[in-house]
């Protein structure tokens, strides 16, 4: 293939290789010249361009694409149509993607011009999702480059679709474990065989003791199940223990005890009667993914697991925090609620602006300012310290908390957004702060009980680690947050709180109902008069 500048005579049948637009004309990259095009170029000034002309033994990229992409095209895998010399394949089915790795990689010697991107192999999908892509890198591959990646690449990518499975559940217990934590832990369970359309057939709840899941074992033998989950109230630690003894006593045995997943660790695979016996690490109780996934994917494709297999996971096995894991691995601010009261951060630097004149917290309350109201209930709740972040009119604040054992922070940036006051008032707390409840300095009828409430859920040992305020079901304020999430909520940017994060930890929230107090909203003039607060030369924006 010719690739380079060429004078515009010379270019018809060539394509260009940058886009052009000239007024009146527009020509995209990749576009195929003819005589006419080469006249209205020639019309508008151009003299030469820079093209790529395809020899014999050149396979436009187009072609060359739906060729290579079709040899890559394995069992329940389909292909798009070609564009730009690109061609994506897709699952016709959900289910386990199995790659040719080899295969692949040898494709990809071939020539630096055609290349196939995947998937990670193994990797869950749905129906209809993109698995790969074939690409083309310049306007042509050669014939015989071509053809040798096409005998390389044969059938690499397929999928193992899916059966439907009837699952046989066995929850352990013991004293300490809540009764909501199963019931949490089987609705995780139901989320993740939905993909497969399998179900669980049937949920048992047992004491977590031999002999108990000995016998449960053995009277499950001529149930229609098609595998066994075992979460105990209690992670298996030894292949000697409960779990795998019990497994082993029934008339089972152990594939396999351990796995270089984390978080996943502590997994158990074993057989009975044929069927697969998972005994689930403590992970598997969040529904964020961990190693219990990928043993649990390829089980419901009816793909083989071996010991070998789940020793060869630990490249890429080190999967993310699970915030709501009660030993996390890497060290993380103490979060012992029983050691050190949280402190409280109410966040008083707005401008108040749809207010007009008067600043909102200013306005009183049966004599009492709005922030001062809202301060008061901070102190008689079990918070301590109390942090109040104050903006441009912080003067007015102090003079509005006058007495009360608060520290008053200064934001020098709260016309940024309230994500600043959240970092400066994080940021004035002391060094060993296990967690703290964000208040807003303008909702008077949070009481120190509601505050109480959400202190008292917070159980990070249990994975509760943050706690929101709702309204008939809609969060609202204030929230707890456990320390460990302190560093990512001082890097949010803009006019925002932590519900990127309330997002992004969902596992560990939990929320408390606190009526209208929990989204009372005093942001203008009107608000401010139906709740009864009365605005005055005490509540101006500046001084008088």
């Amino acid at each position: 293939m010719f690739f380079g500048e060429l004078p515009i005579h010379q270019c018809t049948g060539c394509y260009l290789a940058h886009s052009i637009k000239h007024p009146g004309l527009t020509y995209k990259k990749g576009y195929l010249l003819d005589d006419d095009d080469i006249t209205r170029l020639e019309q508008a000034g151009v003299t030469h361009l820079t093209v790529a002309r395809l020899e014999d033994e050149d396979v436009h990229e187009d072609m060359a694409a739906t060729v290579f992409a079709g040899s890559a095209q394995g069992t329940n895998t389909t292909c798009g149509e070609a564009f730009t010399g690109r061609v994506n394949i897709y699952a016709e089915c959900s289910g386990m993607l199995v790659l040719d790795e080899e295969a692949i990689l040898s494709a990809n010697m071939v020539d630096p011009a055609i290349t196939l991107a995947t998937l990670p192999s193994f990797t869950a999908v749905t129906k209809g999702r993109m698995i790969g892509t074939a690409k083309i890198i310049p306007f042509a591959a050669h014939r015989h480059h071509l053809q040798a990646a096409c005998d390389a690449v044969k059938n690499s990518l397929k999928i193992a679709p899916y059966e439907n499975k009837r699952v046989a559940v066995i929850s352990s217990s013991l004293p300490h474990l809540k009764p909501s934590t199963i019931a949490k832990t089987l609705k995780a369970l139901e989320e993740r065989l939905a993909p497969s359309g399998s179900v669980v057939g049937t949920h048992i709840e047992v004491p977590h003791q031999k002999e108990t899941l000995r016998k449960q074992l053995q009277d499950l033998r001529n149930a229609p199940v098609d595998c066994y989950i075992i979460f105990g109230a209690s992670a298996i630690v030894d292949i000697h223990d409960v779990i795998p003894a019990a497994l082993v006593e029934a008339g089972g045995r152990i594939e396999h005890f351990g796995m270089p997943v984390d978080p996943g660790n502590l997994l158990l695979l074993g057989m009975l009667d044929g069927r697969p016996v998972i005994g689930a690490p403590g992970c598997a109780r969040s529904p964020q993914e961990n190693g219990f996934d990928w043993v649990l994917n390829r089980v419901l494709a009816n793909l083989p697991v071996t010991a070998g297999q789940i020793k060869a996971m630990g490249v890429g096995g080190l999967l993310k925090e699970i915030y709501s894991r009660p030993q996390p691995r890497e060290k993380q601010p103490a979060s012992d609620a029983a050691s050190k009261p949280p402190a409280a951060v109410i966040l008083a630097a707005g401008k108040s602006r749809r207010t007009g004149e008067h600043n909102k917290l200013l306005a009183q309350v049966q004599g009492v300012p709005i922030i001062r109201k809202v301060a008061l209930s901070a102190i008689e709740s079990h918070a301590d310290p109390v942090h109040v972040v104050a903006g441009e009119q912080i003067d007015a604040i102090k003079r509005a908390l006058q007495g009360l054992p608060v520290t008053v922070v200064s934001n020098p940036n709260a016309e940024r957004g309230l994500s600043t006051s959240l970092a400066v008032g994080l940021s004035s707390l002391p060094a060993d702060t296990s967690c703290a409840v964000i208040m807003l300095g303008d909702m008077p009828e949070i009481a120190a009980s509601h505050i109480n409430d959400l202190i008292e859920g917070y159980e990070p040992q249990s994975g509760r680690l943050i706690g929101v305020a709702s309204s008939n079901g809609k969060r609202g304020n204030p929230v707890v947050w456990d320390g460990r999430f302190f560093e990512e909520l001082k890097t949010l940017k803009g006019d925002i709180g932590g519900r990127p994060l309330l997002e992004k930890y969902q596992e560990a929230v939990y929320t408390v109902e606190m009526g209208r107090a929990a989204r009372l909203d005093l942001d203008d003039p009107s608000a401010l008069e139906a709740f009864g607060a009365k605005t005055g030369a005490y509540s101006l924006k500046k001084d008088v």
